[in-house]
């Protein structure tokens, strides 16, 4: 392609063409559904592997860049296509072109003028999430950054006539607005006063910052991104928005968006700052740590299944920011391949997330349209009459606990070996927080395998929990393949771990100048500092599995002899069990509850032996909210209603207050 003049930046933007194209064609055949369905949305999909594809094929190439006659007068907008932008197009084609096809089947059923104006955001929304990656200049990134903020909102209040719906959109804009004034500051700083020429990032690149404002710079970039993916105190729109979106939404959302946020910081920190402080690290880390295992308590504790993956999604974004700010540590010390270590981790769970939590949305996407219902208390027994949606959603089940061999594994293995190998450093404070730091990412991935128990079981396993169940009905083709790309990856993100951190060596080369290397082991073993210290082959462990089952299938088989007894399953002593006496959400995360109450806001009404007609009920609130949040919201108010005394509304009133700020102009200027 290189041969006739094609570059990989020239097929990302026509990818980006293709997508607005798409969407404008959806609002214009709004008035044939099975056109958009069957159509848009599966173009949109290829479009979306063209994406990954072309991301994959940008790694290894030289840095592309463009400067397009657009925006306002000198003020073009500059793209670039670098290997840290390539790799995050790769992460968001990969998984929404899961995410696509799966819409194809999941918004059949919506109304055309409705459906019109989605195809249109959803579309939008992809492609300005692309331009965010190619942005090369402040004007560019915050473009796209704002559109992609609008276009999802509008995607959150799809279903716009309900009240909690709206409210939900509202706070997601709210903190959205707030995050992004962050980050146009974060980029006013940088660009220090030094002209209209300063705001492309190749002059912010140059401009050497002093080290009290290279920390402001940081200080606010990481406010701003972090507002938009749910760092510990800016998580409240989370779990608010995710259940109030359509379920492909919320997978691009959490899968994707969030890590558009993760993008911005690796991108300020480690190309745009330069030079970085020891405490940025440990700040990123402390902040990590509390997000993690805040999201993780808050999940296990959750009785609808959207909010339980929102939460989820915040415990992930927790052991990002650990990764980012570990390698934070070890390049201010010079121990950049223990930086490198960490920064693959870092990516290589983000991609990671990507597949397992957008395969979760969406599958709870598929439950909710066979049931009707989001409150795990209503269900169980769905593997039944849901088999496809079962066996795929175990997969993502799976990687997001960490269990071999699949993808979660290799990620948190990666971080953890990160905490292992770290040398002395010669910052006292930073070797005692270190292990502590292990210990709590260590609590974070237990507790992050209870909850996706608890998940699964509720929902699938044991008996129904009301009679409406039995009319369930499994995911169609196009779920079912949308289901099966995203468990897929899943599946060879984990087997073929060796040959993708030889791509993000590219990568951790861009960042910290040095990648793993041949550290990391041929295509069997992944050893990532060397083979004595630890290494771990995802093919013999898969190989060890399969031959345990197969030995017990034998062992079964030689030993059964064909006889065959019937009789009743135990039932501990008591044969009338219904679904009734199995575990609830709410009493499978009532030892979470009990273990950190003082982290929740709890409210429950227990019955007493006396009530005729027995009645609980419990909700664990987040204590952020009413000893933050509402307290501003007390205080806007209070401000506002200040404000309203000037305005009456009466035009002589208007002209007193001109006069009177011309007389105060004339006493003072």
């Amino acid at each position: 392609m290189e041969a006739i003049g094609i570059l990989p930046l020239d097929v990302v933007c026509g990818v980006i063409l293709l997508w607005l194209a798409l969407g404008l064609l959806g609002l214009v055949l709004r008035r044939t559904p099975h056109l958009v369905t069957g159509i848009i949305f599966p173009l949109g999909a290829l479009v979306a592997l063209a994406l990954a594809g072309t991301g994959l094929w940008a790694l290894g190439e030289t840095p592309g860049v463009a400067v397009l006659p657009l925006g306002l007068p000198d003020l073009p907008l500059h793209l670039r296509l670098d290997p840290l932008a390539a790799f995050f197009l790769i992460l968001l084609g990969g998984a929404s072109f899961g995410v696509s096809l799966f819409s194809a089947g999941y918004f059949r059923a919506m109304a055309g003028n409705t459906l019109g104006l989605l195809c249109l955001e959803y579309h939008l929304f992809l492609a300005s999430m692309a331009l965010v990656l190619l942005a090369d200049d402040a004007y560019m990134f915050m473009v796209a950054w704002e559109t992609m903020a609008l276009s999802s909102y509008f995607l959150v209040t799809t279903e716009h006539h309900v009240p909690d719906i709206r409210k939900a959109g509202y706070l997601y804009l709210l903190v959205a607005h707030v995050g992004a004034i962050a980050i146009l500051l974060s980029f006013g700083v940088m660009q220090g006063g030094h002209g209209i020429g300063a705001y492309t990032f190749a002059a912010l690149r140059e401009a050497h910052l002093p080290v009290f404002w290279s920390s402001v710079a940081f200080l606010l970039a990481l406010f701003g991104f972090g507002a938009k993916a749910g760092l510990l105190p800016l998580h409240v729109w989370l779990p608010e928005a995710h259940p109030a979106a359509p379920s492909p939404v919320s997978a691009l959302m959490s899968g994707i968006m969030l890590k558009t946020a993760i993008y911005g910081i690796l991108r300020v920190t480690f190309d745009l700052l330069g030079a970085q402080q020891w405490w940025w690290g440990v700040l990123a880390l402390a902040l990590g740590l509390m997000t993690a295992i805040f999201g993780v308590m808050f999940a296990a504790v959750q009785g609808d299944m959207k909010r339980l993956l929102a939460y989820s999604s915040i415990e992930n974004i927790g052991l990002l920011l650990v990764g980012i700010g570990l390698a934070i540590i070890f390049h201010v010390y010079s121990k950049d391949a223990l930086a490198a270590l960490s920064l693959t981790a870092t990516l290589y769970h983000s991609l990671n997330h990507a597949f397992f939590k957008s395969l979760l949305f969406i599958g709870t996407g598929s439950i909710l349209h066979a049931t009707g219902e989001r409150n795990m208390g209503r269900m169980g027994g769905l593997i039944h009459h849901m088999p496809w949606a079962a066996a795929l959603m175990l997969v993502g089940v799976l990687s997001i606990a960490g269990l071999p061999p699949f993808n979660g594994f290799v990620s948190e293995w990666l971080l953890l070996q990160a905490f292992l190998l770290s040398p002395g450093l010669p910052n006292s404070y930073i070797n005692m927080l270190i292990p502590v730091a292990a210990a709590v990412i260590a609590l974070a991935a237990a507790l992050a395998a209870y909850v996706m128990v608890k998940f699964y079981g509720i929902i699938f396993l044991g008996q129904p929990r009301e009679k409406a169940l039995e009319h369930a009905h499994d995911a169609g083709i196009w779920e079912r393949i949308g289901l099966g790309w995203l468990a897929l990856g899943c599946v060879v993100l984990g087997l073929a771990p060796v040959f993708v951190i030889q791509r993000l060596d590219l990568v951790t080369q861009m960042l910290v100048g040095q990648g793993l290397g041949n550290a990391a082991g041929g295509w069997l073993f992944l050893t990532p500092v060397d083979t004595e210290r630890a290494s771990y082959s995802p093919v013999f462990f898969l190989l060890a599995v399969l031959g345990v089952m197969l030995m017990t299938a034998l062992t079964v088989h030689r030993f059964y002899h064909g006889r065959l007894r019937r009789g009743p399953a135990w039932d501990c002593g008591f044969p009338a069990q219904t679904a009734r006496m199995q575990d609830t959400a709410e009493g499978f995360g009532q030892p979470i509850r009990r273990i950190f109450e003082p982290f929740f806001k709890i409210e429950s009404e227990l019955p007493s032996a006396f009530d005729t007609h027995p009645r609980y009920y419990g909700r664990s609130e987040d204590r952020f909210w009413f000893a933050l949040y509402l307290p501003i919201k007390s205080i806007t108010e209070k401000l506002s209603s200040w404000a309203a005394l000037l305005q009456h509304g009466r035009i002589h009133l208007y002209l007193s207050y001109t006069f009177a700020t011309l007389v105060v102009l004339l006493i003072f200027v």
